[in-house]
């Protein structure tokens, strides 16, 4: 079948939008956030706040009105999406906000970070309204991608890039910091997939063969190496490995995807792993950070949040001791790089394991998109957008789990931090561009557009040949 929301029924195809099914399950996911919140507020104090009526109906009327816009410009995006997007953030302001009344006096970063999430709905709604066809931001590969190597690189610019807790990732102006690499992961992604789409002929040219694997053509390796030398500028001069390892792992699985050829994926491995001994022999915080990951009791003053987020862990147990009842505040950077390790104290193992399968659930919709896009961009550009998901999410939570050394990445929109929080807010709106794109029916005179006027939620086109 050519079309996914299409089901074959005799001699004719059914369209379903499923939009009422995305607005049953939005309300839905809003509820987890909200209950958090008064869960928290019930075990801390023993009743609910006073303002709860209020925040249940900012919360509900934003998760409403971001269905709205959807319904009315993006029809027949991907149903599931926006919901696993409005779980995942809700849980995570609940628990900023639980982790917000540990200290004394209590803070407000959930108010905070509301703002952001505010912001970031914000740009999604300007993203889905005027970004109507994602192949318009094709046009301009070779500029995006210097414009995404200035972002990534712009903290070490002296006076303009700011050092915190070891790394310098941030930029201060005007007495705000921000990542410039939250954007610059967006501003890459659109540039790989726009040169990839141009090149991918030229690179799917096999080289030497060595082992049963093409190897590509010395006059190829061009931008695999001018990634890899912007990774390792990361690596060593920003003292940040999540970043680098994210940026130079997105670039070979879209070359990887785009070539179909293995030999750019073991040629990928082989330079990370080089790249990976030389940062350890040089850089200080890379042998800091693998020995936090192997041996973390053995320095127990400088391994702290580690140790500190096992024992959280081992406390919650599999179910976890509830809202308002672990001590996740014990754990430094609970409500940022750590919010696993306090979902995973406080909801327990199964409730860590059900939010990495609300991530997963986006990759997966996202590479279901990229099958059914009609262009060779769109596919490749929706397959980087949910690696970038994937691999970030295995990356910090396998940190905080010491499945992985820690790379200090934040976990998409859980953690505190309006950088992080905006720019995944555009992902999705990008995504739901490209999955609307994928899944509206042909146009016919017909169907398609008497169902546009008529706003119907299921329409059917008579069967043509290739279409089955």
């Amino acid at each position: 079948m050519s079309q996914l929301p299409a089901t074959p029924t005799g001699d004719r195809f059914v369209y379903r939008r499923r939009r009422t099914v995305e607005l049953l399950m939005d309300l839905f996911a809003l509820c987890f956030g909200l209950a958090g919140w008064a869960l928290t507020e019930m075990n801390l104090y023993g009743d609910l706040p006073g303002n709860f009526a209020v925040v249940a109906a900012i919360w509900f009327g934003l998760g409403v009105a971001m269905h709205v816009v959807v319904r009315w410009r993006l029809a027949w995006a991907d149903p599931l999406i926006l919901p696993c997007v409005l779980l995942l953030n809700g849980l995570g302001l609940a628990m900023i906000h639980r982790i917000d009344q540990i200290p004394d006096p209590v803070r407000h970063d959930a108010s905070t970070q509301l703002l952001w999430t505010i912001l970031g709905m914000a740009l999604f709604t300007a993203v889905v309204v005027f970004l109507r066809d994602h192949r318009r931001l094709q046009r301009f590969p070779y500029l995006l991608f210097l414009l995404g190597l200035f972002l990534l690189l712009l903290p070490l610019v002296p006076g303009l890039g700011r050092a915190q807790y070891g790394a310098r990732i941030w930029i201060s102006v005007a007495g705000y910091s921000f990542q410039p690499a939250e954007v610059a992961k967006i501003v890459l992604a659109i540039a790989f997939a726009a040169y990839l789409t141009e090149r991918r002929e030229v690179l799917a040219l096999a080289g030497r063969r060595f082992a049963g694997i093409d190897l590509p053509r010395l006059r190829d390796l061009g931008p695999i190496l001018i990634m890899w030398l912007a990774s390792l500028a990361v690596l060593v001069f920003q003292n940040d490995l999540g970043t680098s390892m994210l940026f130079f792992g997105l670039f070979v699985m879209m070359l990887y995807v785009a070539t179909e050829k293995a030999g750019w994926a073991v040629l990928g491995l082989l330079m990370i792993g080089l790249g990976g001994a030389l940062a350890y022999q040089f850089a200080g915080h890379v042998r800091v950070r693998v020995g936090a990951w192997l041996h973390p009791f053995e320095n127990y003053d400088a391994n702290y949040q580690v140790i500190q987020a096992q024992f959280g862990f081992a406390w919650g147990g599999l179910t976890g001791r509830g809202w308002g009842l672990g001590r996740p505040g014990l754990t430094t950077f609970a409500k940022s790089d750590f919010i696993a390790a306090a979902i995973g104290e406080e909801l327990g193992v199964l409730g860590l394991m059900a939010v990495i399968m609300v991530y997963a659930l986006i990759v997966a919709r996202s590479l279901r998109m990229a099958l059914a896009s009609h262009d060779a961009f769109g596919k490749l550009l929706a397959c980087g957008l949910g690696f970038t998901f994937a691999l970030q999410v295995f990356a910090i939570i396998g940190g905080v789990t010491r499945l992985l050394p820690l790379t200090g990445l934040t976990t998409p929109f859980m953690s505190q931090g309006g950088s992080s929080m905006v720019a995944n807010w555009v992902i999705i709106a990008i995504l739901l561009v490209i999955s609307h794109q994928a899944r509206r029916p042909p146009v016919t005179p017909h169907s398609t557009v008497r169902a546009e006027l008529q706003n119907e939620d299921t329409i059917e086109i008579p069967a043509v040949r290739g279409q089955a």
